[in-house]
C-alpha cells in the first residue's frame, strides 16, 4: 500500500489488521519496513501495526533530499494525517530511533508510548574519517571512502558486499532464514540517501550539550510520552556509550523511561524475538 503526500513523496508502508491499539513501527538505516516482518508475524492481534518505509528506502520515493531527521518527521506526520492515526505507539530501531524521538518531541500529544529499539543516541550518530575526527558537513560525507564504496557497490549491484556488512553488524550471532534475508538485502541495495541519512543522524542532536559538531536542541524535554528503552549487549553498531548518552539525557530531562538491556546484537528481532514481544506487551499494557 502506498500514501501520496502534499510535499510530492509516496510512502510505501505495511498493514497489519487488528485491534484497537495502533503501533508505528519506524524501521533503521540500510534497512525498510520488511525487517518489522518477524513482529508482524507474532504481536498479538490486539495491535494494528503500520509499518512505512521512510523517505528515500525501500519502495518510498526520495524526490527530495533530505537535510535532517525532521524531514522525516514531517513525511511520518502527514502520513498519520492522511491515514487519520490521530494518537499511537511508536517504535524505533537504531537510526529509526531518532525519528521517533523527533517525532514524539514535535508532536508530543500523538504518541502515547514510545519505544526505542537499539536506538540511536540523543546525540546522534556519530561518523568519524580515518583520524579519528568527526566528520562535520555533508561535503565531508560525499567524499568519505566508506560511503562511496557502498554506493559503488549499490551500482555495481555487489549483493556480496552487503550481505557481508549486514551479517557482521547487524545479524553476528543470528542470521535471518534465507528467504528473510534476501528481502533485508533488496532493502540495502535500492536505499536512496546513503549519504543524507549519514549526514542527518551525525548532526541529530536533542540534548543539551554538542556532539562535537552541532549543540543540542534540548527538544527531548518535549517528549511526554513514558518511553521503553532496549538495548543489546551485544550490539556492534549502537555501541554502550551510545546507550548510555541516551539514558543519560532522559535523566536530565526527567523523562519517564524504563531501560532493559538484552542479550542480543543489534537486531532483537532475530535474536530474540519471545524476550522483546514480552518487553513490549508488559510495557504497553500497564
Amino acid at each position: 500500500m502506498e500514501v501520496r503526500l502534499n510535499n510530492g513523496e509516496t510512502i510505501f508502508y505495511q498493514k497489519r489488521d487488528g485491534g484497537e491499539d495502533i503501533l508505528l513501527l519506524l524501521h533503521g538505516n540500510l534497512a525498510s519496513s520488511v525487517q518489522w516482518d518477524i513482529l508482524i508475524e507474532q504481536l498479538p492481534l490486539n495491535y494494528t501495526i503500520y509499518a512505512p518505509d521512510l523517505r528515500g528506502y525501500g519502495k518510498s520515493t526520495y524526490n527530495n533530499p533530505i537535510k535532517t531527521f525532521n524531514d522525516f518527521v514531517t513525511d511520518i506526520k502527514l502520513f498519520c494525517d492522511e491515514l487519520n492515526l490521530n494518537t499511537f505507539h511508536l517504535i524505533g530501531w537504531s537510526n529509526g530511533g531518532g525519528v521517533a524521538m523527533q517525532f514524539a518531541a514535535n508532536y508530543p500529544a500523538r504518541v502515547d508510548k514510545l519505544i526505542l529499539l537499539a536506538s540511536m543516541s540523543t546525540r546522534g550518530y556519530p561518523a568519524y574519517n580515518s583520524d579519528g575526527e568527526r566528520l562535520q558537513s555533508r561535503e565531508e560525507f560525499a567524499s568519505d571512502p566508506m560511503l562511496n564504496r557502498m554506493l559503488n557497490a549499490q551500482l555495481q549491484g555487489e549483493k556480496s558486499f552487503f550481505e557481508a556488512a549486514m551479517k557482521h553488524l547487524m545479524y553476528p550471532n543470528n542470521k535471518p532464514e534465507k528467504a528473510r534475508f534476501e528481502k533485508y538485502l533488496e532493502g540495502a541495495l535500492h536505499q536512496k540517501n546513503i549519504v543524507d541519512v549519514a549526514n542527518a543522524a551525525n548532526r541529530f542532536n536533542l540534548s543539551l550539550v554538542s556532539n562535537g559538531v552541532i549543540e543540542g536542541t534540548g527538544e527531548l524535554s518535549n517528549i511526554t510520552a513514558p518511553v521503553l528503552v532496549l538495548w543489546g549487549k551485544h550490539d556492534l553498531m549502537v555501541l554502550e556509550a551510545m546507550t548510555l548518552e541516551l539514558i543519560n539525557d532522559m535523566k536530565a530531562h526527567d523523562i519517564n523511561f524504563v531501560y532493559k538491556a538484552l542479550n542480543t546484537g543489534h537486531s532483537p528481532l532475530v535474536d530474540d524475538i519471545d524476550g522483546v514481544i514480552v518487553e513490549i506487551n508488559q510495557f504497553l499494557l500497564k
